[in-house]
């Protein structure tokens, strides 16, 4: 008789149910997962749930607007592409340079660039922050690969790159703040050939409101500090505002600020590094949606 290889004491983790768990990491949500392996919501809940008896422990945190890993969820998606890259990913090697606003991706690119380099470990990606006019300058200079830029910047030439990205700008300001309430409206702005800032001033002086510019910074993140203190409200992507700031109701005081849009720009004849990381940008700002 052929000898028998001994039985594992560990339980096995099902491809099926691993695939589940990787789509819902992807997309942040278990509808948009089921959607995508061709499954019923509560299927899915269903997989997970026994996985997470498997493993014992949680691996998703369940948020109002998105679904987010937990620590033992992201190891457990980092061994997964570990495994995957080892036996199936072409080794590739290079250099990318990668530029981007500081305004643009806060809430994408830290893990998008984390997990490209667990996947990718051949490639060396050098990110440069700075205006999206300059990022279009560096391209054509050839001093930048890739880049993400915002529409609508003055001086811009927004014929160029590819629309990866839209969302609603929208009125940001402190919960339980007075700073909305105050004539004429103090507004935390950005430099004067800002998107936000140009749509912003747009929308108040089609609706005949008074306003002033009470704080300027380069940075997003100035505008968020004006805004905590409540010595102001901003034109703000609603996927960045987070407690203790709250989306303002627009109305008469208030006009609808549109929809803010980011494109990816690349130079030409880029290798296929560059052409990798791009991908992987497409798709972590399409599974953001």
């Amino acid at each position: 008789m052929p000898e028998q290889l001994p039985q594992s004491a560990m339980p096995l983790l099902e491809i099926d149910v691993l695939r589940t768990f990787v789509s819902i990491a992807e997309s942040g949500s278990f509808t948009r997962a089921a959607g995508q392996i061709f499954r019923t919501t509560s299927a899915v809940s269903m997989q997970i749930k026994r996985l997470e008896t498997m493993l014992g422990c949680a691996l998703f945190v369940r948020k109002a607007r998105r679904i987010t890993l937990t620590n033992e969820g992201e190891r457990l998606l980092k061994l997964n592409e570990e495994a995957v890259s080892a036996f199936v990913t072409p080794q590739l090697n290079g250099q990318v340079r990668f530029g981007t606003p500081a305004d643009i991706g806060t809430h994408i690119l830290p893990g998008l660039l984390s997990l490209f380099a667990r996947t990718h470990p051949g490639i060396e990606v050098n990110v440069s922050v700075g205006r999206s006019v300059d990022m279009i300058q560096r391209i054509d200079a050839g001093e930048l690969d890739v880049a993400l830029i915002s529409v609508g910047n003055l001086g811009q030439d927004d014929s160029r790159g590819e629309v990866i990205h839209s969302e609603q700008l929208v009125w940001a300001g402190r919960a339980g703040g007075v700073a909305v309430e105050r004539d004429p409206l103090p507004l935390a702005l950005s430099t004067p050939e800002c998107a936000w800032r140009r749509q912003a001033l747009d929308a108040l002086d089609r609706a005949g409101r008074s306003y002033r510019v009470a704080y300027s910074s380069e940075q997003c993140a100035g505008q968020e500090a004006a805004m905590i203190a409540d010595l102001a409200v901003a034109p703000y992507p609603l996927s960045l505002v987070k407690p203790p700031l709250k989306r303002m109701d627009e109305g008469e005081n208030l006009p609808s600020l549109g929809v803010y849009r980011i494109k990816l720009l690349c130079a030409p004849g880029c290798s296929e590094p560059v052409q990798v990381l791009a991908r992987h940008v497409v798709a972590a700002f399409a599974a953001y949606h």
